[in-house]
């Protein structure tokens, strides 16, 4: 072991040494030369190429020219800016658009292809090639004038369907009883450690949530593939399309074509002969070819918020109580914040921590608009903090609501004593002062003490639901029992204001902060400085790449697994970690 550790160490020193001797040979260069400017030709097309993960937001790396180490993840929001600033750039005649397999959430591909649809309206073409296309790539795809295939290609369009991971087995295998505390009939996040399949109310909650995010985008694909929706529900629900023939016979794309007959469509599309090269520039690159610097003094703080909700600080990839909370606090005192706009992409996770957040919230909104913009998930906590704001968007396909609430605590005394051959003894001063024991089961008296903890957790965030939505106790506890719904479920039944995105939520806030004619958006948390973030990014990289190698395909049970440890106190989470295929 000591071994193991004197290697990484080692290897970590000479890693954070070769990162300053870079960092200081760019500094170098960077002083010596300075980086030409982006000029964008004319006739030129905006190359998308969406491979690599969706986030909401990218890290920046402002030596990418010479140093391109930044994570492998696109973001949302810069990619939006790309395609409206693209929409007025005169030396942009279209988007050549390859997404064969999208990673990212329904909601931000929805979102993705609304700015896509936005693009068009300026009277410029979208052409979409791949070699294949997932289901949520195709969706984004329908959103082109025309769709090419490769001629041996493949595309699914099949509908979706959902996967849940259980532990149950794995538990009884270890001794490990997990002994259940929860309010509400939906409130199924526990199930994955309490059963082996869905009880019937989840399997009812996620029938009705797929069915209604799955019309949507067949009602969408089949307006702009000009198919009549019957016919377009029916070569879904059948998997009609079966072969690249099937998918051109059906209409369901305009033609197969290998990539240079593609690039003959698109001379032809620019007005240029078939002996020309075409001018692409990629999307990386003509984020620097422009800016979005704005002298107003109206600021619109766009906070994002994205991960699970835990205490404290939390990491890049979760959402920190006590991190976030100071963002919306500084958004709050400063004057030049005249409205803020909580991105919310969160499953939720800490009751406390959702409570914590949801007071900066809603002191923020007694002195200025506070509007809710919900992406792929806003759900259980993420909905508890949305439901401090004045007005939550959210998309039709946005799963949020779960209203509830429940709490486990593990008794491994079987797995200790069995498995590992280890007792425990114990003196303590009052009848329960052991209530959070994890080597016994609990007495009735402690089940009585934690259920009724649960259960007023539950009325907490029902009745300060109702007072964020202005409506009855009764009328949340209609929607509520930790049943989620779709975005466009939810605006029916009164949890969601607007239907839309970012950017419909940027214009209610300056709309209410009455700043339409004059506002900048400013986005937070703040990055690390560079080299910071590179070092963190370069540890947790290694990190992840050991486990994967380690594990292979059971990485991602082991990582879910994972999540128990952060199991403390009354939780606040989406029923399922649902994974939309």
């Amino acid at each position: 072991m000591n071994f193991l550790k004197n290697v990484l160490s080692t290897l970590v020193a000479l890693i954070l040494f070769t990162v300053a001797a870079v960092f200081i040979g760019i500094v170098i260069i960077g002083a010596l030369s300075a980086e030409e400017p982006v000029v964008i030709k004319e006739n030129s097309i905006l190359h998308l190429k969406l491979t690599k993960p969706v986030t909401e937001m990218e890290k920046e790396n402002p030596f990418e020219e010479l140093f391109p180490v930044s994570p492998e993840t696109i973001g949302l929001i810069q990619v939006k800016e790309a395609i409206a600033e693209a929409a007025e750039d005169n030396n942009i005649k279209g988007i050549y658009l390859e997404a064969p397999y999208i990673i990212a959430g329904i909601a931000t591909v929805e979102e993705l292809r609304q700015s896509l649809i936005e693009f068009k309206n300026s009277g410029k073409f979208i052409v979409a090639y791949g070699e294949m296309y997932s289901e949520g790539s195709y969706y984004l795809a329908s959103a082109a004038d025309k769709i090419y295939l490769h001629p041996e290609g493949d595309l699914e369009w099949n509908g979706l369907a959902a996967n849940l991971t259980f532990f149950r087995g794995m538990l009884d295998k270890l001794r490990i009883e997990p002994q259940i505390f929860r309010v509400g009939e939906y409130k199924s996040a526990i199930e994955a450690y309490e059963r082996k399949d869905m009880s019937p109310e989840n399997r009812e909650q996620i029938e009705v949530l797929l069915t209604d995010i799955n019309d949507a985008m067949v009602k969408n694909i089949a307006e702009s593939r000009q198919i009549a929706i019957d016919r377009a529900a029916e070569i879904s629900e059948k998997m009609l399309v079966r072969s690249p023939k099937d998918a051109a016979d059906l209409k369901v794309i305009d033609g197969l074509l290998y990539e240079d007959q593609v690039f003959d469509e698109l001379k032809d599309l620019v007005g240029i002969e078939e002996s020309e090269d075409l001018e692409f520039i990629k999307y990386n690159r003509y984020r620097k070819s422009y800016s979005n610097y704005s002298s107003s003094k109206n600021e619109v703080a766009v906070i994002v918020a994205s991960g699970e909700i835990l205490p404290g600080q939390g990491d890049l990839n979760t959402i920190g109580g006590a991190k976030f909370s100071k963002e919306i606090r500084k958004a709050r005192l400063n004057a030049k914040v005249k409205a803020i706009v909580l991105r919310i992409n969160s499953p939720g996770g800490s009751f406390l921590a959702s409570d914590v957040l949801w007071r900066e919230i809603t002191l923020a909104a007694r002195e200025k608009p506070v509007i809710a913009s919900l992406s792929d998930v806003a759900a259980s906590g993420g909905y508890y903090m949305a439901m401090g704001c004045d007005s939550i968007v959210a998309h039709p396909n946005t799963i949020t609501g779960s209203i509830g609430i429940y709490s486990v605590i593990f008794n491994a005394g079987g797995f200790l004593n069995d498995k590992l051959g280890i007792t425990t003894d114990e003196v303590s001063t009052g009848e329960v002062s052991a209530l959070y024991t994890m080597d016994r089961p609990l007495n009735e008296q402690q089940k009585r003490i934690i259920q009724n903890d649960t259960d007023q957790g539950y009325e907490t965030f029902v009745t300060k639901a109702a007072a964020g939505r202005g409506t009855t106790v009764k009328a949340i506890k209609a929607v509520a029992s930790g049943r989620v719904w779709s975005g466009s479920q939810a605006i029916k039944n009164g949890l969601v204001d607007i239907i839309g995105g970012l950017d419909i939520a940027v214009e209610v806030a300056a709309e209410k902060a009455e700043v339409s004619d004059d506002y900048k958006v400013k986005y937070y948390p703040r990055q690390k400085p560079f080299l910071e973030q590179l070092i963190s990014d370069l540890e947790g990289d290694t990190q992840v790449k050991i486990m994967k190698d380690q594990l292979g395909d059971l990485y991602p049970y082991v990582l879910e697994f994972k999540k128990v440890g952060r199991i403390k106190g009354l939780q606040t989470r989406l029923p399922f970690d649902l994974q939309i295929q």
